[in-house]
């Protein structure tokens, strides 16, 4: 009987698993496979309209790296300078949240949130009316003379800002969470042991919160590599990412095993990258 009972209840549990199976396979498993399959295409003609047919064509993934490694370096670059803004701007945002703001600390969070409600595009549009050369930011910033070319748009920082703006709540949430969960009698037990301030910090404070430092890089990292819209409004031709030109090559170009490969290359580049992150610096809880 009761081999029975436990047959019974291994098989619910298979079953239960059905559901959560079939969802990764149809939108996470069959999207990418099909994205491979593409990559490896070859053209039957010199344009779009003539077809492509499957086949082992690796020369798409050398061809991808040889001529668009600046795009990518460029994207790795622009996404590691916003995630350590966004670092700096998010720890003392939430280390406030977390110890300082008490019953304001959701109202704090929801303000944080409040930008969701509006679509990216719409938000990254506003930084370019707030950003342009006749608005009052930089029309402040050149009559103290900081701006070296006299505008903000088309440049780099442009996108940068951009890509912060657009990326802090990412930051922000994971960290409030790890600094919010840290037993407040750690730090009142350490004051009795006449800890400081800066001792209690660093010995209880910093350590407690590395999962949500951890947790926020990679949020904010992954999704700034590859994106297009902030260089595509905010940036000039140099400052294009290689989310730029996967875009170009999917819908203008319509070079889908070229754009495929490029998607492709970017997401084993950034998952070596996670790797090798979480395996230096990673904790226990995400690994």
């Amino acid at each position: 009987m009761a081999v029975t009972t436990r047959s019974k209840r291994i098989k619910t549990a298979y079953l239960l698993l059905i559901p959560g199976f079939a969802w990764l396979f149809f939108f996470f498993f069959f999207p990418l496979g099909s994205l491979l399959a593409t990559s490896l295409k070859r053209p039957l003609g010199d344009s779009p309209e003539a077809g492509f047919a499957y086949a082992l064509q690796f020369s798409n993934y050398s061809q991808a790296i040889a001529e668009y490694w600046p795009f990518y370096v460029r994207a790795f670059t622009f996404a590691a300078i916003a995630t350590v803004f966004c670092l700096l701007l998010a720890y003392p945002i939430s280390y406030y949240m977390a110890f300082k703001a008490k019953k304001y600390k959701y109202l704090m969070l929801v303000l944080i949130v409040a930008p969701f409600f509006a679509s990216f595009l719409l938000r990254t549009n506003a930084w370019k009316t707030i950003l342009s050369s006749e608005g009052a930011v930089v029309g402040f910033l050149n009559f103290l003379g900081v701006l070296p070319q006299e505008r903000i748009l088309s440049t780099s920082f442009a996108v940068i800002l951009g890509l912060i703006y657009n990326f802090l709540p990412f930051m922000i949430l994971p960290l409030f969470i790890s600094l919010d969960k840290i037993d407040k009698r750690l730090l009142e037990a350490a004051g009795d042991l006449y800890a400081t301030g800066n001792q209690r910090f660093w010995k209880i404070v910093w350590p407690l919160s590395i999962p949500g430092i951890v947790s926020g890089t990679i949020l904010t990292f992954i999704p700034a590599s590859g994106d297009y819209i902030n260089a595509e409004l905010l940036g000039g031709i140099s400052d294009k990412m290689i989310g730029n030109v996967i875009q170009s090559q999917f819908i203008i170009l319509r070079n889908y095993p070229q754009a495929s490969a490029l998607s492709f290359t970017l997401m084993a580049i950034v998952l070596v990258f996670l790797y090798l992150y979480l395996r230096k610096i990673g904790t226990k809880e995400l690994l």
